[in-house]
């Protein structure tokens, strides 16, 4: 069986534009990503319209914990101009008796059915396969661009250009995934060596990658040349690997970074790859590109919600950084992202973009860290 992959849209965007600007060099991603986040969403009847929520389901269903897909003849938008579907008249109007209500159920349905899933669909595939996809990517890549691998720095924006080395080992997480750790160096200095992880799931019968994210990288070191460093914050599939095994009552950070992160990717793909956030305070539709979870993650003692902070660049630039928060709470095992909320914002001062914050975490009430 032929198994695809599958570039995060937000990924695949930011390396669009720079391929535009960089002749003679060509995209990372397969052929078909483009198309994929301009093609109509299944079910939508054909409208090509992308902004349907749940991919189409009728959300009542959702609800009812049950997947039924629809043509979306039937729809409701609600204030933010998110477009639901609805199999019929009859189930929309039990949905519109407790709109926020049936929404938190559908909404805790999809999360709670994700993980097992994917549990199950990973007993398909092993670590092996996970390698063969990716190395079958970058090998693509390196054809394309005269041996050269290129990776949008999520930092900066920054277009690096990459020689492959191999990859070093994949870790696998039931219920997540598998991690491979590929290693790379700058195409002009073999000295300046990178670790890039690839997060790789099953979908639809086929591997894909999720994630791209740089793991080390090289800093300058006293004394002259480069020392392989890891990031802060690291990906949350690094935290101790003796934290994944099993299911455990608390919830532990890695999981809350997990739940965010995917939360992110996911509202990205329905925008061609651009996370899109309503300022709770002006009102403007920011048009943003993730970039990574701060840690600690931290739980409020009042209600229980798990709070996470996140960073997030905007479209199009290097240097203007928004924070972005995200409340994230433990529903009967299954984590979902509640509230978004924008808590610093970039200003330019003195011909610099720096962040500044509305308010301060503890401004929210007592908290704790999450191990």
């Amino acid at each position: 069986m032929r198994r695809g992959l599958i570039l995060p849209l937000y990924a695949a965007s930011a390396l669009a534009a720079w391929a535009a600007s960089a002749p003679g060099f060509a995209e990372a991603s397969p052929p078909g990503a483009s198309a994929a986040a301009s093609s109509p969403v299944p079910g939508a009847g054909g409208s090509g319209n992308t902004g349907v929520q749940f991919g189409g389901q009728c959300v009542e269903g959702l609800a009812e914990a049950h997947h039924v897909m629809t043509n979306c003849a039937v729809t409701w938008k609600d204030s933010d101009g998110k477009t639901y579907c609805f199999s019929s008249e009859a189930a929309k109007k039990v949905f519109l008796a407790d709109p926020q209500a049936q929404l938190r159920k559908a909404r805790d349905f999809i999360a709670a059915s994700s993980v097992e899933s994917t549990e199950k669909l990973m007993q398909d595939f092993d670590a092996a396969d996970a390698e063969t996809l990716v190395k079958g990517q970058i090998t693509s890549a390196l054809a394309k661009n005269n041996g050269v691998y290129p990776l949008v720095d999520p930092l900066d924006g920054t277009l690096l250009r990459l020689a492959f080395d191999g990859i070093d080992f994949t870790r696998t997480i039931d219920g997540y995934g598998f991690f491979p750790d590929v290693k790379f160096h700058d195409a002009a200095d073999p000295k300046k060596r990178y670790l890039v992880d690839f997060w790789v799931i099953p979908s639809q019968g086929e591997l894909k990658v999720q994630e791209v994210r740089i793991y080390k990288a090289p800093q300058a070191a006293e004394g002259g040349g480069w020392t392989l460093m890891a990031r802060q914050p690291i990906p949350w599939w690094w935290i101790p690997a003796s934290e994944h095994p099993g299911h455990v009552a608390q919830k532990r950070s890695w999981e809350v970074m997990s739940a965010v992160e995917q939360h992110a990717l996911d509202e990205a793909a329905k925008n061609g790859g651009i996370f899109k956030l309503k300022d709770d305070k002006t009102g403007q539709v920011l048009d943003l590109e993730f970039i990574d979870t701060h840690q600690p993650i931290r739980q409020l003692d009042g209600n229980g919600h798990f709070f996470a902070c996140t960073d997030f660049r905007v479209v199009g630039t290097k240097d203007q950084i928004y924070d972005i928060d995200f409340w994230v709470n433990d529903k009967d095992g299954t984590l979902t992202v509640d509230q978004t909320k924008v808590h610093k914002v970039p200003e330019l001062k003195e011909g610099q973009w720096v962040e500044v914050p509305r308010y301060e975490w503890k401004d929210l009430g007592s908290s704790h860290v999450v191990p």
